[in-house]
C-alpha cells in the first residue's frame, strides 16, 4: 500500500504540475481527494491492514494528501498570476505608435466677427449690453417712436407670442432699457449685440440673424461725433485706407437719420458688379437720438443729445469674407465653415 501512495503522489505532482487552467485543476482535486478520489480509496483499504501498519499507511495518507492540497493551490495562483500577465500584455499600449488626432473645435465665423466688432467698440469706450430676446411691445416699438398705428412697424411685425409679446426685431430696446436704467446720467456708451427675428428669408436675409446696434448720450454730441466713431470702426475692421459716406435715410426712433456706406471691399471704390458699379456699399443706419425718445427714456432733449446706430453681423461678416450667400452661415456645412478656423 506504500508504494500504491507513493505512486498516486507522483502522478498528482505530474498531473498538477502539468494543469493549464483551473478545470484541470479541479479534476485533479475530484480524482486525487474526492469522496471516491484515490487517496479515499485507499483509507477505506485500511481495514484489512494490520493493526501494526494501520498508522504508518494513515500518516503517509494524510501527509500526501495534504502535500496535494498545498500544490493544487500553488498551481491555481501560479495559472492566475498567468493569466494576468497576458491580460496585461494584450492590453499593454504601445507608446510608439503614433497618436490619434483629436478634432478641435474652432469659433463659428458670426461669432468671430460679433468678438471682432465687440473688442472695437471696447477700445473707444463703450461696454456692452445684453437683454431678452422675448421683448414686450413697448420696447421692442413704442418707446422707440414706433406707436401702433405707425406704417413703418409692417416690415418688423412677425413672430407674436401675445398681443403685446414678441420676438425681438432689432436690439434697440436696449438701448431704450439703459437709458430708463442710468437717465439722467451721462456720458453713455454701449453696445448691444444680440439675435434678433423677423419675417425674412433669402439669399441676404435669415427668419433669425444677429445685430449690433450703438447708442452715446452726452452733453453737445454731434452728426460729426457719430460720422467719426463709424469711420473708426470701417477702418479697424475693413482696412485702414477705408472711407466712409452718410446717406439721408428716416428711422422712426432717429431724427436726422442716415444709411452708412463703405467703400465696395472688392473694388475699392472704382465701381464693379458687387457695388452696383457705384463704389460703395450699404453696411449699416444711423443718426441722432429722436428727441421723443429721449424724453421718453427719461432724458432732457434741450440738455442731451446721443446718436445710434445699428448693423447686421451676417453682412459684415458677408464683406469682409466674401461671401455671397447668408445662408451659408446656418447650413452647418463643414466644408465652408472649416474656412474661418
Amino acid at each position: 500500500m506504500q508504494e500504491q501512495l507513493a505512486e498516486i503522489a507522483k502522478n498528482a505532482r505530474s498531473e498538477i504540475n502539468a494543469a493549464q487552467t483551473e478545470e484541470d485543476l479541479k479534476k485533479a482535486q475530484v480524482r486525487y481527494l474526492g469522496k471516491k478520489g484515490e487517496i479515499t480509496t485507499v483509507l477505506r483499504g485500511m481495514g484489512k491492514l494490520s493493526p501494526e501498519e494501520r498508522p504508518v499507511i494513515g500518516s503517509l495518507a494524510n501527509q500526501i494528501r495534504d502535500e496535494i492540497t498545498t500544490l493544487l493551490k500553488e498551481r491555481e495562483e501560479n495559472l492566475r498570476q498567468e493569466a494576468r500577465k497576458r491580460q496585461m500584455e494584450a492590453d499593454r499600449v504601445d507608446v510608439t505608435l503614433p497618436g490619434r488626432p483629436v478634432a478641435q473645435g474652432f469659433l463659428h465665423p458670426l461669432t468671430q466677427v460679433i468678438e471682432e466688432i465687440c473688442d472695437i467698440f471696447l477700445g473707444m469706450g463703450f461696454s456692452i449690453a445684453e437683454g431678452p430676446e422675448v421683448e414686450t411691445d413697448y420696447y421692442n416699438f413704442e418707446a422707440l417712436n414706433l406707436p401702433k398705428d405707425h406704417p413703418a412697424r409692417d416690415m418688423q411685425d412677425s413672430f407674436y407670442f401675445q398681443p403685446e409679446m414678441l420676438l425681438r426685431t432689432h436690439t434697440s430696446p436696449m438701448q431704450v432699457r439703459t437709458m430708463e436704467k442710468v437717465a439722467p446720467q451721462v456720458p453713455v456708451r454701449i453696445i448691444a449685440p444680440g439675435k434678433v427675428y423677423r419675417r425674412d428669408d433669402d439669399a441676404t436675409h435669415s427668419p433669425m440673424f444677429h445685430q449690433i446696434e450703438g447708442l452715446a448720450i452726452d452733453y453737445d454730441i454731434s452728426l460729426a461725433d457719430l460720422k467719426g466713431t463709424l469711420l473708426s470702426f470701417a477702418r479697424q475692421m475693413f482696412g485702414p485706407k477705408q472711407q466712409v459716406r452718410l446717406r439721408p435715410s428716416f428711422f422712426p426712433f432717429t431724427e436726422p437719420s442716415a444709411e452708412v456706406d463703405i467703400a465696395c471691399v472688392i473694388c475699392e471704390g472704382s465701381g464693379c458688379n458687387v457695388c452696383k458699379h457705384t463704389g460703395w456699399i450699404e453696411i449699416l443706419g444711423s443718426g441722432m437720438v429722436h428727441p421723443k425718445v429721449l424724453a421718453m427714456s427719461g432724458y432732457d432733449p434741450e440738455e442731451h443729445t446721443g446718436y445710434a446706430f445699428g448693423m447686421g453681423i451676417e453682412r459684415i461678416a458677408m464683406l469682409k469674407y466674401g461671401v455671397n450667400d447668408l445662408r451659408l452661415f446656418f447650413q452647418n456645412d463643414l466644408r465652408m465653415l472649416r474656412q474661418f478656423r
